[in-house]
């Protein structure tokens, strides 16, 4: 489904990604850990077209994105959410997921708005769909995250520390959403400090450090690994 070869990233003398190579299979859900300032976040820019890299190749689905517009990557079917919810406050709910079926999947309005209503529903947040964005507390601007970037049609979502901030009740009822959009057939590369709710979900987990993966496998294997917990969990 995706491939990064030899990716490089530098904003000024800060090399943030370097060399790295990285692919996620098809029907996969990768887990990414990495301490702060390892570069997850501009792995998700990179992957979204939100930066450009200095170096190396981007391909998705078989075709080679690295030059390709964020929304004609979106269109391909590249979703994401961000680590900071991005409503437009002052639109309903609704509104905000129909613009994402809209301009993010192409939709015309009618099946738009039956796309909109469908995704409300598989979030849980039908009954909130008439309340505008900025009154949502933090659960529901998540699911709304969520909403907006299933919206849009995805076959790879990527996730940006979705579980962040939120209680453990609040956190089990995102993985059984994150586990039913995956079961659905959607690809899953999710960014998570919040280590149990990945080890409940992701296939494979893979670790940043210095602007590289220094560790890939099954989740247990990779937070055995010596070198992660002296990197991740200063042990």
């Amino acid at each position: 489904m995706l491939e990064l070869r030899e990716v490089s990233r530098a904003f000024g003398s800060l090399r943030v990604i370097q060399r790295l190579d990285l692919t996620v299979g098809t029907g996969e859900i990768l887990g990414i850990l990495g301490p702060n300032g390892a570069g997850k976040s501009t792995l998700f820019n990179l992957i979204a077209g939100v930066v450009a890299p200095d170096a190396g190749r981007i391909i998705f689905a078989g075709r080679d994105v690295t030059a390709m517009t964020r929304w004609k990557r979106c269109r391909l079917g590249i979703g994401r959410t961000y680590q900071m919810p991005k409503p437009f406050a002052h639109m309903t709910v609704f509104e905000n997921v129909l613009v994402a079926a809209v301009h993010g999947a192409g939709l015309q309005l009618v099946r738009a708005r039956q796309e909109a209503c469908a995704v409300l529903e598989r979030t849980g947040l039908a009954h909130r769909a008439g309340v505008a964005a900025g009154q949502l507390a933090l659960l529901d601007l998540k699911q709304l995250e969520l909403a907006k970037a299933l919206a849009s049609s995805p076959r790879l979502l990527l996730l940006d520390e979705i579980a962040g901030g939120l209680t453990d009740a609040e956190t089990e009822t995102l993985i059984a959403m994150i586990g039913a959009v995956h079961a659905s057939g959607v690809t899953v590369v999710w960014i998570e400090h919040v280590v149990p709710a990945l080890r409940r979900l992701v296939t494979r987990l893979a670790v940043l450090s210095g602007g590289g993966v220094i560790a890939s496998g099954a989740p247990d294997e990779v937070l055995a690994d010596a070198r992660v917990r002296e990197v991740y969990l200063g042990t």
